[in-house]
């Protein structure tokens, strides 16, 4: 069992166009034949940390809460991609909190669950930027967690998996026109094993629940939900599980902790720790359920990041390594040869 102190992951969110065929041949690890490149992005303005919130309004990014080994935050930072500096916006009014989740829909920004160094937390907030204010919303109806896993399709924001004493894999529906008293709606449940501190992310209004930890054990499976059905389907196992070749090479998908996010029809995971804090970064081809390696992640190794797309680019900041919390941040260039020290 994973220990509830400040080093645990809140949640968040979130290719090219070559095709992968179902029976691809082996590829190799060798970073020399792996493609992609990372380059340094804007540094965080904002304290360095670990398990922060991340969600994307429009033109801007938003970084907000998140711990280090001797505090945790409430404060909430907008990024513009076009001018590229971090301006701070008002605190969030409630108890600093690592391991959150956070999500938007619309125009509006949404944080809640977490843990306060004491508690396991289930309320809920909703941040408007054109006035730089927060609302309280109906609390979140799971139990009180953190290291849930949070996305947004459509009008609704959905909240599922994490830990509150036990690990679990319920999955809650948010709506914010709704009155208070149905703002949350409990939808079917993921398949599988209960999870905490897993990757996810959303293609073509489908989301996706990848890896993640189990009383220890970081699980090597990934689920689809469609919200239109209610319902959950397994994809593919992430380790080599078939007697097909496509799977030949996934030595090194599972994690927890990691981050995601999607450019184009294609999601990048990296980051995260599984044994030891992983660097290594992989493409997903929904339309094929396939897996593709890609050049490493090229800064500090790191777990506890966050991660976003603007303008159909994608970007980890933050994170930490040991006791060091970073503040820098990185941008991935799916199809650019390596260059290093860039």
């Amino acid at each position: 069992m994973r220990k509830a102190y400040a080093y645990l992951l809140g949640g968040s969110l979130i290719v090219s166009t070559a095709f992968i065929s179902q029976a691809c041949k082996k590829s190799s690890s060798s970073d020399s034949d792996l493609v992609g490149n990372w380059t340094r992005a804007s540094d965080f303005d904002g304290n360095g940390r670990s398990e922060a919130v991340s969600f994307v309004i429009g033109t801007f990014a938003y970084i907000g809460t998140g711990s280090t080994d001797r505090e945790r935050f409430q404060d909430l930072w907008e990024y513009s991609l076009d001018k590229k500096y971090w301006s701070q916006k008002a605190d969030l009014p409630a108890a600093a909190r690592n391991s959150a989740v956070g999500f938007a829909i619309g125009a509006k920004g949404y944080i809640g669950t977490g843990y306060d160094g004491v508690n396991y937390l289930n309320d809920f907030w909703e941040y408007d930027p054109s006035l730089n204010t927060w609302t309280q919303k109906a609390n979140f109806k799971g139990t009180a967690r953190y290291d849930a896993v949070a996305f947004a399709i459509g009008n609704n924001g959905f909240v599922t998996c994490g830990y509150d004493g036990n690990y679990l894999k319920d999955l809650w529906s948010f709506d914010p026109s709704a009155d208070s008293a149905s703002q949350w709606v409990q939808k079917a449940s993921i398949d599988g094993t209960k999870r905490s501190a897993a990757t996810c992310f959303v293609i073509s209004d489908k989301a996706y629940v990848v890896s993640g930890n189990n009383n220890g054990e970081i699980l090597k499976d990934m689920f689809m939900y469609d919200p239109s059905s209610d319902t959950w389907t397994a994809k593919r196992n992430i380790y080599n599980y078939s007697d097909e070749t496509y799977d030949d090479s996934y030595t090194s998908i599972a994690r927890q902790n990691g981050v995601a996010f999607v450019m184009g029809s294609y999601a990048y995971i990296s980051t995260g720790e599984n044994g030891s804090i992983q660097s290594t970064t992989w493409r997903y081809d929904p339309s094929a359920d396939v897996w593709l390696q890609k050049t490493a992640f090229e800064g500090t190794a790191r777990t506890g990041a966050i991660a976003f797309s603007l303008d159909n680019r994608g970007f980890i900041l933050t994170g930490r390594s040991g006791s060091l919390s970073m503040d820098n941040g990185y941008e991935f260039h799916p199809d650019d040869a390596k260059v290093d020290g860039d």
